[in-house]
């Protein structure tokens, strides 16, 4: 992720855990505070909860993360909430 990119407003229809590989992103689920992960730092994305902020903390720097979609049957990845 580009430095200050970010991702809409989302939600997945699977449990999503991750971790932070460079940089440091500004993360939010609905309803809870922001938080800063760094690298190394590792997440949770609920099922079907909205998240606000999975963006890049950093002006000037890139932010990369692997992400792991625990889906069954067709669930798709990523939902955009308008």
């Amino acid at each position: 992720m580009g430095a200050r990119e970010f991702a809409p407003k989302h939600l997945h229809p699977c449990p999503v855990i991750g971790i932070i590989k460079s940089g440091k992103a500004l993360f939010q689920i609905e309803g809870q505070e922001e938080i800063i992960l760094n690298k190394g730092d590792s997440f949770y994305e609920p099922k079907n909860q909205n998240i606000l902020h999975f963006d890049n903390a950093s002006a000037t720097k890139p932010m990369t993360f692997i992400a792991i979609y625990l889906k069954e049957n067709n669930e798709k990845n990523t939902k955009i909430i308008k």
